[in-house]
């Protein structure tokens, strides 16, 4: 198993926590770890998740979590994650 981010989401995800005020440096890093640990736990919960309403392929699914959507794409033969975003809802 293997889950790679774009750099899409990366410049999104950068964004995200751009909006944090600098006073709130410790918020904005337990946001990124608590994400971390949601995208890091995708795998054994692939099957949960419902096709993207962004794509047309059956491949790639949304995470919802907290106002946010994370697209994916799931490779099923490599068991490969590519991660496309992060969008707010």
């Amino acid at each position: 198993m293997q889950i790679f981010c774009t750099e899409t989401y990366q410049t999104q995800l950068r964004s995200l926590l751009e909006e944090f005020p600098k006073e709130q440096l410790d918020a904005a890093k337990s946001f990124k770890l608590y994400l971390d640990t949601v995208i890091i736990n995708v795998p054994t919960k692939v099957q949960k998740f419902k096709k993207s309403t962004l794509f047309d392929d059956e491949n790639i699914k949304d995470l919802e979590h907290k106002g946010l959507r994370i697209p994916f794409y799931y490779e099923k033969e490599t068991e490969t994650y590519l991660i496309l975003g992060i969008v707010k809802m």
